[in-house]
């Protein structure tokens, strides 16, 4: 057997575990994959587009340290163990979370990851803050608070308060759970992604929000100090206070960095000020702080000072992949796309509203005017119709009042036409007499002919009373019925009527007058 055929055969793949803050993935890897290509692969395998933020961190003995993209995994300190281990975390931390997180899915990661370390205090919440954080850490986990579902209890199982909050006061769990369901039911109607922003909205003006620290020295000899690493720059914190810093370097205003086995040195840009130089006894934390992301500085080994350290690089790449990210214009761009569609439609909406409620006012008005109008025509022909009612009643009377006065003319015109016939037969037959013989001499009696006289005179007299009577009622008459037929086309018969009645008794009038001047001749002649 040859001495190659006892080499072992090396691996083509070698196995890792990924954690992110809510799930854990495995993944086959070739062995000369750089940092990179695992990490592009986590990325694609979430959904995550907002790369810039994360990295994969690694533990290596007594510290931690990021996977560098630039260089093959398995050249890197990374563990030995099968799978490798590696968490999937924020290492860069916007100032304005709602203008630069930007995906659902980054706003989920980073609120779990900030949510866990106010929880384990690594960032410092006052219990107020704490109480409002938890009601909105309820609010993104259950939704909208229901007392009838939500009994008392329902978050005893919940981790929600940092221990230092819960020991700081003698309240007792229940109580602690009234309190944040108090607030958690004020924030109804909030979706999970609006619950998780407004975490992160409050959690960001916190102190320690976004701070790495680490453990440093000013000189050998002196107590320990902890030096703090975000977005803003660097500052040295006293180990017992890490909300407010000692001193702080901007990042803007810092010429240089270098470092010598366990020594720092800090250069500001302002030349005339002093340069602070500060210790670590850590090597890994030397490492850790140290220009890791700037190869070509590695290969320059005549040039003794290092200019940048890995923090100092990553926070550097964060601040301009923030600020000149292309895929984050267009995600913004997409949003304010979307949104403007959304206010035009809207808009649309509003206008089509606007017009509907105007022609609804319109046709309100138009039927008020209209049912006012139907009132006031019904107004009238009610009042019309009583109207004519009494009209007619009165019509009837007076029509009722001229068939008695009618019917009273024609029995007094009977009468008279029979007394005028009975004086008609008694007269003629002596007029003939006297006509046919001259010569006979009829003797009458002067109380006869008185008698006869005065009877003729009473008859006489009646007729005159009654047919003065009677032109009056025919003027009367006339002037009715030019009124009535005006009035009331309708009883035209009844009119006819009467007229007809008129002439019938004019005509009898004018009988009884040629009976009565036959009378006056008569007696004339005598």
């Amino acid at each position: 057997m040859s001495i190659l055929g006892l080499k072992k055969k090396q691996p083509k793949t070698f196995k890792v575990k990924v954690s992110t803050m809510d799930a854990e993935m495995e993944f086959s890897c070739e062995v000369k994959w750089k940092g990179k290509d695992l990490f592009d692969l986590v990325c694609r395998t979430i959904g995550l587009r907002e790369t810039w933020f994360f990295g994969l961190r690694y533990t290596v003995k007594d510290t931690y340290a990021w996977l560098k993209p630039d260089k093959q995994v398995l050249d890197q300190e990374v563990p030995k163990d099968s799978p490798i281990t590696f968490h999937f975390l924020a290492k860069f931390f916007p100032e304005k979370v709602e203008d630069e997180l930007v995906q659902e899915i980054t706003q989920h990661l980073f609120f779990l990851q900030v949510k866990k370390q106010i929880l384990d205090e690594e960032i410092f919440c006052s219990p107020e803050a704490s109480v409002l954080l938890a009601s909105y850490a309820v609010q993104a986990k259950y939704g909208d608070y229901d007392p009838n579902f939500h009994k008392p209890g329902f978050l005893a199982q919940d981790e929600l308060l940092p221990k230092r909050v819960l020991m700081q006061y003698q309240m007792t769990p229940d109580m602690w759970e009234e309190k944040i369901t108090a607030w958690y039911a004020e924030h109804r109607n909030i979706t999970r992604d609006e619950a998780e922003m407004e975490y992160l909205k409050i959690a960001q003006d916190l102190e320690m929000y976004g701070v790495s620290y680490f453990s440093i020295t000013q000189n050998k000899r002196d107590t320990e100090l902890l030096l703090g690493v975000d977005a803003q720059g660097l500052h040295i914190y006293s180990p017992n206070n890490k909300l407010s810093p000692n001193k702080s370097f901007p990042w803007s205003g810092i010429r240089n960095i270098s470092y010598s086995e366990k020594e720092f040195t800090i250069k500001p840009l302002d030349k005339k000020k002093e340069v602070f130089k500060f210790y670590s006894s850590q090597l890994r934390v030397n490492k850790l702080v140290s220009p890791n992301h700037c190869p070509e500085a590695e290969r320059a080994k005549e040039d003794m000072e290092r200019r940048l350290f890995q923090l100092q690089d990553e926070a550097r790449m964060a601040n301009e992949a923030l600020l000149r990210s292309e895929e984050t214009a267009d995600l913004l761009a997409e949003k304010a796309q979307i949104a403007e569609e959304e206010a035009k439609l809207l808009a649309h909406k509003a206008a089509e509203a606007e017009q509907e409620r105007q022609r609804l006012e319109v046709t309100a008005l138009k039927t008020k005017e209209e049912k006012r109008l139907m009132e006031q025509k019904m107004r009238e022909a009610e009042q019309l119709a009583v109207k004519l009612v009494e009209q007619s009643e009165r019509r009837l009377k007076e029509a009722d009042h001229l068939k008695q006065d009618l019917n009273e003319a024609k029995d007094a015109e009977r009468r008279a036409k029979q007394k005028l016939l009975e004086i008609t037969k008694t007269t003629y037959p002596l007029i003939a007499a006297y006509s046919m013989s001259s010569s006979i001499r009829m003797d009458f009696k002067d109380s006869d002919m008185k008698r006869l006289s005065m009877e003729i005179e009473r008859e006489r007299l009646e007729y005159m009373e009654k047919s003065k009577h009677l032109q009056d009622q025919l003027k009367e008459l006339k002037s009715e019925i030019e009124s009535l037929k005006l009035e009331e086309q309708q009883q035209a018969g009844l009119y006819s009527l009467r007229s007809y009645d008129i002439r019938m008794i004019l005509k009898d009038h004018v009988t009884l007058r040629t009976g009565v001047m036959m009378l006056k001749i008569h007696f004339a002649i005598i």
